[in-house]
């Protein structure tokens, strides 16, 4: 019997992108480099030696893509500010070119009934901040929160859904502990100090959005939280997810909504850090001011184990080998979930979402989004120029079969965000990865929304699998 998933009134049906992956322009309107034009230009840093200097030209051609999301019937589209476009060194006024560009965008998005949600920091920090020591100095803090009030008062009319942060766990831990994200940096103390750093500013920013935009403005924050699970019940395996919990989740939900960085998380860091010297007084306050939402990024469950227990299992990195992006917990295993994996290596696996918004609903009893859910494959273009991808419909049904199961299970799950609106700069693997329901000709930048494209539209326009 086929089981009929139907969302409720009001259900945000989205696309997401960022930045740098898609404006290119990078030197138009006053714009300085990020860390990831840095990054992508230092030889070795990205497949193919590819570079966001282009992109997918969204910053010349928004209003095409625009008319696209309306021809899919999106409700929502969730994309980011580029910092460095908007405030070009971390410091001072704002340039209003950059501002102008935004402002046109979310014009043509509202002019097509599409409702904007604002990311002020998807991984592209102004790279005179980084010179100046990146995220893991407690300055960037603030020139983060500054940056954040300068967006709002420019935009609070037009926009009234803003996300601090995208995948902070991302920018510290891959960006200053394993290296293979900008700013390419490998030193686990300054990883943590990162982490810190950016729930800080995420609290500052708070603050500073709720100073500059109305009382009805809703502010969340976006986290890739990791669905944990140990390979078997073995106690070295549980406290092998126990340690990854920490420094993967807990890092960040800790301070955020409770207040507090949980003691076994210092004691797994101590070694690295001395937390009484970097968490000065009044920091937990800040960091947990109270948000309205929380969206969740999710690709794929996070299996663990101790090294031992790993000794005859096949293991699995997703983050590119080299040094560890998991201080604290360098010697814990990872495997795949399942052999059915997309072309990024990630196994298929729609019971983490499920899992994952269901364990959200319970602990922090917040309003949900899944701010981002999608999975790259072998696209193949026809002879007659259609893009056909079966595998991705599939993919993407799933996983909002395993939305709507969240929400039967009492879960406040608000919208569903798709990465990705187009193919696009995919980071460390340049283009070769394509995320897109809409598929970019890199050579002509031609857009063709795919079969899935048009399956997503169709699940839009009745609100339901069926």
């Amino acid at each position: 019997m086929t089981v009929s998933h139907t969302f409720p009134a009001g259900f945000a049906w989205g696309a997401a992108t960022a930045a740098y992956q898609i404006e290119g322009a990078v030197t138009e309107g006053g714009r300085t480099p990020s860390i990831w034009d840095t990054f992508s230009h230092t030889p070795g840093k990205v497949a193919g030696g590819d570079t966001g200097d282009t992109a997918v030209d969204h910053y010349h051609r928004f209003r095409e893509d625009v008319r696209l999301m309306a021809e899919l019937g999106l409700t929502a589209y969730r994309f980011s500010l580029s910092w460095p476009r908007i405030q070009p060194t971390g410091r001072g006024p704002a340039v209003e070119r950059g501002l102008d560009f935004y402002r046109a965008l979310v014009d043509e998005l509202l002019e097509h009934g599409i409702t904007p949600l604002a990311t002020l920091y998807h991984w592209d920090l102004p790279q005179e901040l980084e010179s100046a020591g990146g995220w893991p100095v407690r300055d960037t803090a603030y020139r983060f929160a500054d940056y954040a009030a300068l967006a709002a008062e420019a935009l609070g009319d037009r926009v009234s859904s803003w996300t601090t942060l995208n995948e902070p766990w991302c920018s510290a831990f891959l960006g200053y502990g394993s290296g293979v994200h900008a700013p390419g940096r490998t030193d686990p103390a300054d990883a943590l100090k990162a982490a810190h750093h950016l729930n800080l500013g995420h609290g500052l920013a708070v603050g500073a959005l709720r100073a500059a935009l109305p009382r009805t403005a809703q502010l969340a924050v976006s986290l890739n939280l990791h669905a944990v699970r140990p390979h078997s019940s073995h106690p070295d395996d549980l406290e092998a997810a126990r340690r990854i919990d920490a420094v993967g989740n807990r890092i960040f939900t800790g301070p955020m909504f409770h207040g507090r960085y949980d003691e076994d998380l210092l004691a797994d860091t101590a070694h690295l850090v001395k937390w009484d010297e970097l968490v000065h007084d009044g920091d937990l306050a800040e960091i947990s001011r109270p948000i309205d939402l929380l969206g969740l990024n999710y690709y794929n469950p996070t299996v663990v184990s101790s090294a031992e227990n790993a000794k005859d299992l096949p293991r699995h990195d997703g983050h590119g080998g080299g040094p560890s992006p998991w201080p604290g917990a360098e010697d814990v295993a990872f495997h795949l979930a399942n052999d059915n994996v997309t072309a990024m290596g990630w196994p298929i696996d729609p019971t983490g979402l499920s899992d994952s918004l269901l364990a959200m609903h319970r602990e922090f009893g917040l309003p949900l989004l899944v701010t981002e859910n999608g999975a790259a494959f072998e696209d193949t273009v026809s002879p007659d120029g259609s893009v056909h991808d079966p595998e991705r419909t599939a993919y993407v049904r799933d996983h909002l079969a395993a939305v709507s199961e969240a929400i039967a299970g009492g879960a406040d799950v608000r919208g569903y965000f798709l990465w990705s609106l187009l193919d696009n700069f995919e980071w460390a693997y340049g283009y070769e990865k394509r995320f897109g329901i809409i598929h970019v000709d890199y050579d002509t930048l031609a857009r063709t929304p795919k079969t899935s494209a048009r399956w997503y539209a169709d699940v839009i326009r009745r609100g339901t699998l069926g």
